[in-house]
């Protein structure tokens, strides 16, 4: 059994930059067992697989060692798949996650626009467990619905971050989310994610479902530009809509191959 694949750098205007998502297009759902071992097989941070389902696609995610419930950026890349390989003609494309439901992404000429639920945020009180994770403590501390997101006073504590992977594993959340306004953006951070195979994700979608809302209160805005601020580095333009974000960014192939199942 053949099965297509492509590897996508999503959030990115070239190669070897952004985050890089494996996309498999399959004709049904393959069993559980065997997308988790195609997703660790890749050894990406995210593979999305979706089926076509009348005028939308099922879509889900996997990290090389469990499934998730929201990604953006294997999101954007499976967008950027369907609108340049497989032969998607409508400006918009509507996915649904079982879980996280629907998904819209549109096409605007390079750049690509994720419609994603807003998370919520709950402020909670910093720990000694939060405070082991990093060399720098930070001032305000959050609880999403999978994510715990810690404000940093600047953008320099975000860049110079050195993370304890072991106290952060020990967390009871799906990865750790860093924040501080930007110095020439509105704000940047960073996504660490060692419980679900992701030490540190180079662009993480999903965690500016919660970044965006936080930083529209603070600023008072609803258009904000950011970067996050991995060793690739990801670009992304974010839009508040009440319940709803809308994330911006482009993406470029890197490889197309086939994958050969037993």
């Amino acid at each position: 059994m053949k099965r297509k694949i492509y590897q996508i750098d999503a959030f990115a205007d070239k190669v070897f930059s952004g985050n890089p998502a494996a996309v498999c297009p399959l004709e049904k759902w393959l069993p559980d067992t065997l997308l988790q071992k195609i997703a660790m097989e890749n050894n990406l941070s995210e593979t999305a697989f979706y089926v076509q389902q009348g005028d939308q696609y099922q879509i889900r995610w996997f990290t090389p060692s469990v499934e998730v419930d929201l990604c953006g950026h294997a999101t954007l890349a499976a967008a950027f798949v369907l609108y340049n390989y497989e032969n998607h003609e409508e400006p918009v494309i509507h996915f649904y996650s079982s879980i996280s439901g629907p998904l819209a992404v549109t096409k605007n000429a390079a750049l690509l626009t994720l419609n994603f639920p807003t998370d919520t945020l709950q402020e909670i009180a910093l720990t000694g467990e939060m405070a082991d994770c990093f060399n720098t403590e930070a001032q305000l501390a959050f609880m999403g619905k999978s994510d715990l997101l810690l404000v940093y006073d600047s953008e320099a504590e975000i860049r110079n971050l050195i993370p304890a992977f072991d106290f952060i594993s020990k967390l009871n959340v799906r990865g750790v989310i860093v924040t501080a306004k930007g110095d020439q953006v509105d704000f940047v951070s960073r996504f660490f994610a060692p419980k679900a195979g992701i030490r540190e994700d180079p662009v993480t979608g999903s965690a500016h479902t919660s970044l965006t809302p936080y930083w529209a209160k603070r600023l008072g805005k609803t258009e904000l530009t950011a970067i996050q601020l991995s060793a690739r580095k990801g670009y992304l333009q974010c839009t508040h809509l009440s319940d709803r974000v809308e994330i911006s960014g482009s993406a470029k192939l890197y490889m197309i191959g086939d994958i050969y199942l037993e």
